[in-house]
């Protein structure tokens, strides 16, 4: 009798089992053969009898690698049991379903031994892809079964195959196909190649809707992710036709329409259509619109009796007579869960229900609130993080173990981990607990890289030229700490900062940190060099929902310098000494002759002039170590910290130095941003920024602690162009008062912003604003201006006209007026322009174009800035 089975591990088996007897002596045979389905038949020899035959132990041919205990284990049979068919067909089936064995035959020996002659499949060496470009190697690996020290299987490498195709389709590549091929080698080893065809890129011809009247085509383009095929978008993958991202596209039309009102919108049908070609897809959208609807009556009904219902309406942001917003209705359901907890309910259920009114289109709305099911949290699990330290996850988690389980604090806990930016992917899911009333929670994360090293470049109308180092690590030995270092260098600023913050400061929700710096930094405005050396500490932590508060004290010494040379002319025979101050000494003195006039030019350093040694520039020379304590507060309610269309933010500060040091002043600053959607996808902005500083314990406020403001702070001036100067000449060519910039002890500059909406793809990064900066900048010390009293160091001006031309008098002359050389007007100054900026692929490009509408004489304008950088 003999079992045979082929096929590759189909499974295929077919027998004849023959038993004759002649006499004493039996003989067994059996052929096998490939059919398509298993059969079996019994042939009996006329008049002989038909005995069952027994297997008496077993006998293993054709294995290499695997052990002959290994082979019989995997069979229904024990010796002593009858050779019976249909259990030598399970058996037959058994070992072919073990994948390993491409062939397998069953003979019963004479000695009543069953052989089991197998055919190993072989083991794969190496798998080998040829022809991907588009799609690397460890993406495809990822997605099969087949990989080195595995057991080859024909039916594996087929679906591996398909695998692969699937993964090109998802990339957009539809045409994509794999040949799979097998090279034999030694010892049953084998090398796996596929053979990818990749075929061309599977784009977007067109998206279409059909059934939409209230936003138009390109409207609903810019809500779903699908874009169609352009050749500016070699950086985005959202041009590729995936069937998988169509659903999601669905539920996009669904919330952008929700948030305008439309509570009965749906997408009829969604279809993709290959042109003839086979190179791209018309993808069609039907929907249907319905009515549109507004907020009728809103109510709150519950059966507890410790809630109060006019209370509870309170917490709802919704208002009769406002557009219906689906998303409005989530944050309600969140704010009354929060609210009833409070109150000592941790278990309710709120169940929004909608009343529509076809013949006013309103819609009213009910929040029923009832006592839920009581479930608790028996534990929390932490699974994936083969780094981070499990407090650091659990510390973020708003729920804790024997805590009445809540729908809304676990899926803020999800965006609580999420937002430390230590993870890839974070899931948390429920799980039964040890009672009906018990629940346990998995969170499940993916670690990502949390270290970096960066190198950046830029220029700008400020620095000319930026280079900037830095390394940071955001999850230091998984503790959470951040540690970071950066080195900056430009045409003005040279700057080495070392950083490390510990998130919770003695395992409580209290951010401490610790940082020391040294900043070199080449004031040009106003004439002087200063070099900072310092380290800081501070402390941060929440105090609400959206707010934070903070601590800080800061130890610096100042050393400031006035490196610069300068020239004055004498009449010859002067003293080149009675010009400079007592102890000074010129470089050079040198004799020049103009139109015939014989005069001494003398060079030395700025300071050693007598006229510029009263400037506030060179009062403020030498070295001071400040002491200084701080406070801060924060608020911010915005959509998105980095392009917020809507909500508010606001900070204010207060500084006091004087812990110690050569330094007393205090400082107070504030700044405000509202932001608010306008008429279509415009958006109003109004921004507010002040500050104040002064001196105390009869100290004045040193120039290089004051306020110097213009440029990006205040478009339409140059940097420090606004506010208090030193006026030194006449500049002919721009036609105003010059010198140097000696800073402000306050300043308020308000911004209004309206954020156009460009008619171009999303993929560009380009955005622009129309602005007006409006504010003024000013205030200094009576110190500062006691040169002021003396009229021989006043500067003489041509009077100009309301177009800066010259006033002449009736000899056609030019009138002059003499000027203060301390010029401080705390007057209104006002800009409008227009911002643009580009997130380009080699890095973030801004331009501002501004018209200065009031001014100073004194302010020093620009038109035009622009800054641009990128990192690598």
């Amino acid at each position: 009798m003999s079992l045979n089975g082929s096929g590759g591990g189909a499974g295929r088996a077919i027998f004849t089992f023959v038993v004759f007897v002649a006499g004493l002596a039996s003989s067994f045979c059996a052929q096998a053969q490939a059919p398509t389905a298993p059969t079996s038949s019994l042939a009996v020899q006329p008049g002989a009898a038909q005995p069952t035959p027994i297997i008496q132990g077993f006998a293993v041919r054709g294995n290499q690698r695997i052990e002959a205990g290994t082979v019989t284990s995997y069979l229904p049979l024990q010796p002593g049991m009858p050779a019976d068919p249909e259990l030598l067909d399970l058996s037959l089936k058994t070992l072919f379903n073990t994948g390993l064995f491409s062939d397998v035959v069953l003979e019963m020996q004479e000695n009543g031994a069953l052989l089991i002659d197998v055919k190993e499949n072989p083991i794969v060496n190496r798998v080998i892809f040829e022809g991907n470009r588009r799609v690397k190697e460890d993406k495809i690996t990822e997605e099969i079964q087949l990989a080195p020290r595995t057991v080859y299987t024909r039916s594996k490498v087929q679906a591996d195959a398909q695998r692969i195709v699937e993964l090109y389709r998802a990339k957009g590549r539809f045409a994509a196909s794999v040949t799979p091929k097998v090279t034999p080698l030694a010892q049953n080893r084998i090398d796996v190649i596929y053979e990818i065809d990749e075929g061309p890129k599977t784009g977007i011809a067109k998206v279409n809707f059909v059934g939409n009247k209230i936003f138009t085509d390109i409207e609903l383009r810019g809500v779903i992710l699908t874009k169609e095929s352009r050749w500016w978008r070699f950086f985005t993958s959202n041009d590729n036709y995936d069937p998988d991202r169509l659903e999601f596209e669905r539920e996009l039309l669904r919330k952008h329409y929700g948030r305008n009102g439309y509570a009965d919108f749906s997408v009829v049908s969604a279809v993709a259509e290959l042109t003839p070609d086979r190179k791209d897809f018309f993808i069609t959208f039907t929907v249907d619109e319905g009515p549109k609807y507004t907020v009728g009556e809103v109510r709150v009904k519950t059966t507890l009796a410790k809630l109060d219902e006019d209370v509870l309406e309170r917490f709802i942001p919704i208002k009769t007579g406002a557009t219906f917003d689906s998303e409005k209705i989530e944050s309600s359901v969140e704010s009354i869960t929060f609210a009833t907890g409070s109150t000592g309910y941790a278990f309710v259920d709120v169940n929004p229900r909608l009343s529509r009114h076809a013949e006013t289109n309103t819609m009213d709305i009910t929040f029923e609130v009832n006592e839920g099911p009581r479930v608790y949290v028996e534990r929390i699990n932490i699974k994936g993080n083969t780094r981070t330290l499990d407090k650091i996850i659990r510390r973020e988690v708003r729920i804790a173990e024997g805590d009445p389980f809540n729908r809304v604090l676990v899926d803020r806990s999800k965006a609580r981990v999420r937002s430390l930016g230590f993870f890839k992917e974070v899931e948390i899911e429920e799980k039964p607990g040890s009672a009906p009333d018990r629940t346990e929670l998995d969170v499940t994360i993916e670690e990502q890289a949390t270290g970096s090293f960066s190198i950046g470049v830029g220029v700008s109308s400020t620095e000319n030229f930026i280079v900037d180092l830095s390394i940071e690590e955001r999850n230091l030995m998984g503790r959470g700490q951040l540690l970071r270092f950066r080195a900056q260098a430009s045409s003005r600023t040279r700057l080495v900062d070392i950083q490390f913050t510990q998130p919770y400061f003695l395992g409580r929700n209290l951010a401490a940190g610790v940082s020391a710096f040294n900043q070199r930094t080449n004031f040009r405005e106003s004439g002087f060099i200063r070099n900072r050396i310092g380290f800081g500490l501070n402390t941060g932590f929440q105090i609400s929902e959206y707010g934070r508060g903070g601590l800080n004290y800061q130890f610096t010494n100042d050393d400031v310098t006035i490196d610069s040379i300068n020239r004055l002319s004498i009449p010859a025979g002067d003293d080149p000494l009675s010009i400079l101050t007592p102890g000074a000494t010129p470089i050079s003195v040198d004799t020049q002759t103009v139109n015939g006039v014989e005069s001494q030019v003398v060079t030395a350093i700025l300071c050693d002039f007598l006229v510029q040694s009263l400037s506030p520039t060179c009062q403020s020379r030498g070295q001071f170590v400040t002491s200084l304590v701080g406070a801060s507060i924060s608020f911010d309610t915005r959509n998105d910290p980095f392009k917020p269309t809507r909500g508010w933010r606001t900070a204010l500060s207060v500084r006091f130095a004087g812990l110690g040091g050569d330094v007393n002043y205090y400082q107070t600053e504030a700044s405000s941003a509202y932001y608010h959607p306008l008429i279509g996808k415009f958006v109003g902005v109004l921004k507010g920024r002040a500050g104040y500083i002064d001196g105390y314990g009869g100290d004045d406020v040193r120039l290089s602690d004051r306020f110097f403001e213009g440029a990006s702070s205040f478009r339409g001036f140059e940097v420090a162009g606004v506010g208090p100067r030193f006026v030194t000449f006449f500049d002919t060519q721009e036609n105003r008062p010059d010198g140097q910039s000696i800073g402000a002890k306050a300043y308020a500059i308000g911004t209004v912003e309206i954020l156009l909406p460009l008619p171009l793809p999303k993929e560009y990064g380009i955005r622009a604003a129309l602005f007006s900066d409006f504010g003024t900048v000013g205030l200094v010390d009576e110190s500062t201006k006691f040169i002021n009293g003396d009229s021989s160091f006043f500067l003489d001006v041509p009077v100009l006209d309301a177009d800066g031309a010259p006033i002449l008098d009736d000899m056609g002359n030019a009138t002059f007026t003499s000027l203060a050389p301390v010029q401080d007007a705390l007057a209104l100054r006002v800009t409008a322009g227009v911002s643009v900026s580009w997130d380009s692929p080699f890095g973030p490009v801004r331009f501002d174009f501004a018209e200065v509408l009031r001014k100073e004489i004194y302010d020093q304008t620009e038109g035009f800035r622009f800054s641009a950088g990128t990192s690598f």
